[in-house]
């Protein structure tokens, strides 16, 4: 508490100026004069300011009193011209009591009040007359405050009443008057004072720390507003007292009666320079005189860096706390530093001197400073190097690489001996960064793709992923923070995506031949369009040459081939690439450089030389180059090898710094006798140390016969005796330490890399950092959530899975999001072998496994385009939730109800699938489009057998279950199929297909089976949602329906899906698909593989099912495969009871007047038609309908026949004609067999139909051949069957044969009759005329039981009487004497004698056949045609 009321006490004192008034005039007379009685009153208590008496006994009055008096009486005259007067005049009297050393510290603390109180009048400001000299005057008062100390607490009181003034003065609207040196004697006196408060009060201690900040803030806050061509002070070479350096110093001791005197003291810095005369010095001290800008804030800000130089004086080792002493001074002049880059923030990098200071001398004191065994220095640390990036990284590039990867990651790794805390601290200081949005593409862009520095982002990407990694449960903190760590990473890419125009990473092309690469720069390193491609082929570079360095580093030689091989060395080696490999490529042994480097071999010398040509030395001191030149590689140790190495030194320095030595053999005496002192300096086995006398002495008469100046070959000692020339170079080991050489090798190499790439919100390079990053990632991300047990932690785990997977879909990385999918499924416990109902209840509770289903299903439909094995591992889940009933069991049919157009079809399926239970709860709100969602209420009464009643623990963990597997939308998998890419769509088929399995006859088990139907379903769905895409789909589809037909015996729901989906896709696709048509169609065959048991259950659905198919694309089915595999399905109905209607009335359908009959299905049409005629099943009205199908199928024949008069040519039209006349045939065959039936009705329907085909086909030219083939083959043959059946029928039926035989008579008198003009014609006339007559007199001789038939004799004379009148009339029948044989008059007599003598008188008169005869012996010709040949009677008789 006494802290806190102390922190407000400052607080309240420090603050006090924001709160500013401006009075009017004489109320700030009235002040004045307050402030006036005031310290008169304390001085009065004194004795010592009584009055004084003179030799005389006069009164004299002490001259400070008198000044007071003396203001008094001005202050009323001058009202409202206050910025008329001069400031001194009132403040001379209080700055005189400040100044004076005979006033004690109450008078000095009233006066310091009086004029802090004159500051927060705003009376000053730049306006005001004279106002630089007033606040000059105030600064210099208060800075050399000098006063008497009574007892300590007035003194500490006095301290502070200097801090307030101080401040008010800075942040005075006049402080612009300041000058350089007066802002540096108030920060140099605050300092002094928080020096000295180190053994005063802690308020004292906290307000001074707190002035000194404020005091840095106000001083750095105005640096932005500088003009950058301000001049400079040059920090290292001031004459002026500015600045010091107390932090070392021991408090005085104050004694009573004692003055302090705060005074400015000579700053102790070292210079840098080392050509600076007397006219640098007045420069500077001019400089200093001018209003306070750049030239004070280098001076200040040196001063804060210098505060840290304390590091360079303690042993640094890995077990060793290089701070342990105190860290209070090192915090506090961070925390200052920290203050001025915040406020400072990019203009420090318009300001030379500023930004030299922070690249070299601050970055290495916090290099330092980051590897102390201090959390709280660290994390101070971190904070300022955080700011430094987001202002200065471009000026930063090599500075930020070395504290990354040699602070952070080395930290991070518990290397260097860190403890868990500063583990800690660095893992929050890269998870900082981390979050910073470019942060690791600029990490990426500018070192991993530089061959000269190495992978810091591959570095920081391992250390995330290993550290993320549990060592032992339950997680800790830092497994936390990699985590959010490797989060932040992948998230800021996920956001990212889109924001330009890259897709997946470039690739280079390969190298041919070697091209020179080790010093290229880009054209524009702002520009995306040309930086990007670059880095891109520079870190294909990079990567190969990482292969060479690692064969390099175990054989140089083998390596350099290597190297060649790869085309990054030339065929034949030059000594310059092999240089620039040796200089410019990271992670090379420096052991092996130097061993190198330092052989006597030729080429070795050349590459040697070559190497030295490569460092830029202009500017540079010796023993700075010379540290910059043994950083790249290790010293060889024998002497000849050092010989070599340092001619090759001298000869590139002197060439580039020839202005102190006279040649190069000075260059390489002096650089040997710099090594042998760094020996001789910094070796523990060497006693006795080389004097600086001695180090002289010994470089006598070297530089061309003379000596070197004596102040640079000192400067020369004591820079090697302060900082060693590290032999053994960094090679990044665990516990490397960076020295001050190693340091000034770094900022040497620091001016001359390229620059640093700025990336702007672009993702140009996430693709190639996602391919580093994303499988070490998933497995981190994947090993904590399986130990987390906070929600928080596994949230951030789903929504790093989630951002992952977004990426790996962007960038097309399918392998990447598999794997990530089956990390995720193993933690939904749903393809634990054990998973079943009893699990649910555990399932509901488990926060873990619903996260993660819900982010498997979320992943499966958000980026499912790009899921390929994964589909697998996500269907087992879906298949782990079916078997315990946690799914609707419409779903695959959900996913294809918007395809449905038809309300009524929606309303019988939806009635149809509803059960009892589920009417019940008809009030639950459902969508339709949305499947699943809307029927997950209805779960809870799915159990068919009665079971006992669940409590209300089961009910909630089932609904929470419940509202676990809605969230995750596991219909719109299959309903949004339709948008999946090609190669994702087959794979889900195919895992689809795997799941279902192939079930073997009669080995399946209810389960399996209900997994087989599921899967069935949904491939069904997915088939219809993707009809564009059919083919894509197709074999998989059909040859696995094939396999559940073909592997069934018996009925069950398997194969039945399997069968309706089949005819379910061939309806849907039909009107969309015309060139699939014929594979589709050809598909259902399997319909006719089925089991005669299987075939027989399902006939009327199937049959209902082909006849919507036909009413709906009759139009579409135009080949003869496909109508045979249509037809080939009806026909079978014939004979079956429940189908035969539907198979009728679609068979009807196609035939009725020829709407859909066409010369593909023609003769398919007509043989089932037959077959329905011939079916006994159903009504008598069927057969006879079906006959006249058949008959009625004529008029088409007709219609065809015309249309070959338009085909195209004459054989086209032939084929055509011979293909109706075939059909034809095939009909009136077909109708031959039906008048073959037991049924009189449809035997004697048939009859007349066949009479009607053959009589009535005027339309039709049928050649004779055919008459006599269609004689032949229907009637003759059908004349011939009708005795045999009736010999066969019981006795009741040979009566009804009389007139089926009277109808076929008829039939062929008046068929023959029919074709007789063509048939007369023919050579086989007579024999076709002999044999209708023996057919006749076979009649007339055939008895029924025993008696013959009276219609029949009556019936046969007279057809045969019409006949022989028509042959009459048409000159066919004549009489003849033939010559040699019996005549077609004779034989034609001879047979009709037998069945009815008396014809030939009726129909040939005597008379009437005298005049045929002569006519016909003058004639000489026979009615016949040639040919025809005469068969004697007893050869035509039947």
């Amino acid at each position: 508490m006494s802290l806190l009321i102390q922190q407000n006490e400052v607080n309240g004192m420090v603050e006090k100026p924001n709160c500013l008034f401006k009075p009017s005039g004489g109320a700030l007379a009235c002040m004045l004069n307050s402030e006036i009685g005031a310290v008169l009153a304390v001085m009065r208590r004194n004795v010592r300011w009584g009055v004084q008496y003179a030799s005389d006994d006069e009164q004299i009055e002490h001259s400070l009193i008198i000044s007071f008096k003396e203001l008094r009486k001005k202050i009323f005259s001058w009202k409202n011209h206050w910025h008329t007067i001069d400031p001194v005049l009132y403040l001379q009297p209080f700055l005189e009591v400040i100044k004076s050393d005979e006033t004690g510290a109450p008078i000095t603390g009233v006066a310091l009040s009086s004029v802090y109180k004159i500051l927060n009048l705003e009376i000053l400001d730049s306006k005001t007359v004279n106002v630089d000299n007033a606040l000059h005057l105030i600064v210099d008062a208060v800075t050399s405050c000098r006063f008497e100390v009574t007892d300590p607490a007035s003194e500490e009181v006095v301290l502070m009443k200097i801090l307030q003034v101080l401040l008010a003065c800075m942040k005075n609207k006049a402080s612009v008057s300041l000058n350089n040196h007066h802002v540096c004697s108030i920060v140099n006196t605050c300092f002094r004072i928080v020096h000295q408060a180190s053994s005063k009060s802690e308020l004292l201690q906290r307000i001074s720390r707190h002035t000194m900040h404020e005091l840095v803030r106000c001083i750095f806050s105005h640096l932005p507003d500088l003009d950058d061509k301000q001049p400079e002070l040059a920090h290292g070479n001031r004459s002026s007292p500015n600045v010091e350096d107390d932090s070392t110093a021991n408090s005085q001791s104050l004694e009573e009666k004692q003055n302090i005197d705060y005074i400015t003291a000579e700053s102790d810095y070292r210079t840098n320079e080392t050509a600076r005369g007397k006219d640098s010095t007045l420069s500077a001290d001019a400089l200093m005189m001018d209003p306070y800008g750049v030239p004070s804030m280098v001076e200040i800000f040196h001063f804060l860096c210098s505060l840290l130089n304390v590091m360079e004086n303690i042993e640094v080792g890995p077990r060793s706390n290089p701070i342990a002493y105190h860290e209070d001074v090192p915090l506090f002049a961070l925390g200052l530093i920290n203050s001025a880059i915040e406020l400072g923030g990019a203009s420090f990098g318009d300001h030379p001197k500023l930004l030299a200071l922070i690249q070299e001398e601050l970055f290495y004191n916090l290099m330092q400073f980051g590897l102390s065994l201090s959390p709280l220095i660290l994390s101070t640390v971190c904070s300022i190097v955080l700011n430094l990036y987001h202002h200065l990284r471009t000026k930063l590039k090599l500075q930020l690489e070395a504290f990354v990867s040699s602070v952070l990651l080395r930290i991070a790794q518990s290397k260097h001996g860190a403890s868990y805390q500063q583990q800690e601290v660095a893992m929050e200081a890269l998870i900082d960064f981390c979050r910073q949005p470019m942060f690791v593409t600029e990490l990426y862009a500018n070192y991993d793709c530089d061959i000269s520095c190495s992978n810091v982002f591959e570095g920081l990407a391992n250390l995330l992923s290993r550290s993320a990694f549990p060592v032992n449960s339950p997680l800790s903190a830092m497994n936390t923070l990699a985590l959010d760590g490797l989060i932040a990473l992948v998230q800021g890419m996920a956001e990212r995506i889109g924001q330009d125009s890259s897709g997946s990473g470039e690739t280079s092309p390969e190298l041919e031949e070697y091209k020179p690469f080790w010093t290229v720069k880009c054209n524009d390193y702002g520009e995306p369009l040309h930086w990007v491609p670059f880095v891109h082929n520079m870190k294909h570079i990079k990567r190969k040459l990482m292969i060479g360095i690692d064969h390099f580093n175990r054989d140089p030689k083998k390596g350099l081939e290597f190297l060649q091989g790869l085309h990054l060395l030339p065929e034949k080696l030059e000594a310059r690439s092999v240089a620039c490999f040796f200089r410019y490529t990271a992670g090379l042994d420096k052991n092996l450089i130097g061993e190198f480097l330092g052989s006597h071999d030729e080429f070795c010398i050349q590459v040697l030389h070559e190497f030295a040509r490569t460092f830029e030395f202009r500017n540079m001191n010796l023993d700075t180059a010379l540290r910059v030149f043994l950083d790249t590689f290790r010293l060889p140790g024998e002497s000849q090898k050092i010989q070599r190495v340092l001619e090759a030194f001298a000869e590139s320095y002197f060439e580039q710094s020839p202005d102190i030595l006279a040649n190069k053999d000075a260059a390489l005496l002096l650089s040997y006798s710099i090594i042998m002192l760094n020996t001789d300096q910094h070796n523990a086995q060497v006693k006795k140390k080389m004097s600086e006398e001695d180090f002289i002495r010994n470089n006598r008469k070297i530089n061309g016969g003379n000596d070197l100046p004596r102040d640079f070959l000192s400067e020369l000692y004591q820079s090697i005796c302060e900082n060693e020339i590290r032999m053994v170079p960094d090679q990044g080991g665990p516990g490397a330490v960076l020295t001050r050489s190693h340091w000034i090798g770094l900022t040497h190499k620091a001016k001359q890399t390229s620059p640093f790439i700025v990336c702007n919100s672009g993702s140009h390079l996430d693709y190639d950092m996602f391919t580093i990053l994303s499988g070490p990632a998933i497995a981190a991300i994947s090993v904590v959530f399986d130990h987390a047990e906070q929600e928080d932690v596994l949230q951030s785990c789903i929504d790093g899975y989630l951002a992952i997977a977004k990426l790996s879909a962007s960038y097309n990385l399918g392998e990447v999001l598999d794997h990530l999918v089956v990390s995720l499924c193993k933690f939904t416990t749903l393809l634990h072998p054990s998973f079943n109902e009893k699990s649910i209840l555990y399932f509901g509770d488990d926060i873990k496994a619903k996260m993660a289903t819900v982010a498997v299903f979320t992943i499966a439909n958000s980026y499912g385009d790009h899921i390929r094995t994964g589909w697998r591992n996500i269907l087992d889940c879906i298949l782990s939730l079916q078997k315990i009933g946690l799914l609707p069991a419409r779903l695959a049919n959900d996913a294809t109800d918007e395809l449905e157009s038809s309300p009524d079809n929606d309303q019988v399926k939806a009635s149809a699938t509803q059960s009892p239970a589920s009417q019940a709860l008809t009030n639950t709100p459902s969508r339709k489009s949305s499947g699943i969602m809307g029927r997950f209420s209805l779960l809870l009464s799915l159990e068919e057998e009665p079971a006992p009643q669940p409590s209300e623990e089961q009910l909630a963990a089932r609904q929470r279950t419940l509202q676990t597997i809605q969230n995750c939308h596991i219909d719109s998998i299959f309903a949004e199929s339709k948008f999946l890419q090609a190669e994702s769509l087959s794979q889900l088929v195919r895992a689809l297909v795997m799941s279902a399995g192939r079930p073997l006859k009669g080995n399946n088990s209810l389960e399996d089976e209900d997994t087989a139907v599921f899967c069935l379903e949904l491939l069904i769905a997915i088939t219809l949602n993707n009809r564009d895409r059919i083919m894509l789909l197709w074999q998989n589809v059909y040859e696995h329906i094939a396999n559940v037909v073909q592997s069934s015996v018996m009925p069950c729901t398997l194969v039945e899906k399997a069968v309706f989906g089949l005819l379910r896709i061939c309806q849907r696709l039909l009107p969309y698909k015309e060139n699939l048509t014929d594979e589709l169609l050809k598909s259902l065959q399997l319909v006719l593989k089925l089991d005669a048991r299987v075939a027989d259950a399902y006939c009327e659905q199937i049959t209902q099912e082909v006849m919507h198919l036909v009413k709906a694309n009759a139009m579409q089915i135009r080949s003869h495969m496909g109508w045979r595999t249509i037809i080939s399905l009806l026909s079978i109905t014939a004979r079956h009871p429940e189908a035969s209607e539907a198979g009728f009335e679609t068979l009807s359908y196609v035939m009725s007047d020829g709407a859909h009959l066409s010369p593909a299905n023609y003769v398919l049409c007509v043989n089932a038609a037959r077959q329905f005629a011939e079916s006994r099943v159903g009504q008598v009205d069927r057969s006879i309908k079906s006959l006249d199908l058949m008959a009625g199928s004529v008029v088409c024949l007709v219609t065809w026949f015309y249309q070959t008069k338009e085909a195209a040519g004459e054989e086209a039209a032939t084929k055509m004609s011979q293909d109706i006349l075939e059909m034809w045939m095939r009909l009136v065959q077909g109708l031959r067999k039906v008048c073959l039936d037991q049924r009189e009705e449809i035997r004697n329907h048939a009859i007349m139909l066949l009479q009607r085909c053959l009589t009535g086909v005027d339309g039709i030219y049928i050649p004779t051949d055919l008459w006599l083939q269609c004689f032949d083959l229907v009637i003759f043959t059908l004349l011939d069957e009708l005795p045999e059946m009736t010999q066969q029928n019981s006795p009741k039926e040979i009566r009804s044969m009389e007139g089926t035989i009277i109808l076929s008579l008829k039939l062929l008198s008046k068929s023959f009759l029919q074709s007789l003009l063509d048939l007369s014609q023919s050579t086989s006339f007579c024999q076709l005329w002999l044999r209708v007559l023996g057919c006749m007199e076979k009649f007339m001789k055939m008895r029924f039981r025993g008696k013959r038939s009276e219609k029949i004799h009556e019936l046969v004379p007279e057809l045969l009487k019409n006949t022989l009148l028509v042959m009459k009339n048409r000159g066919i029948l004549v009489p003849s004497d033939p010559v040699g044989g019996d005549s077609f008059w004779q034989l034609t007599w001879l047979h009709v004698k037998n069945i009815a003598p008396s014809l030939q008188l009726e129909v040939f008169p005597s008379e009437e056949v005298e005049k045929l005869q002569e006519k016909h012996a003058k004639g000489g010709c026979s009615p016949l045609p040639d040919g025809n040949v005469l068969v004697p009677p007893n050869e035509t008789t039947v």
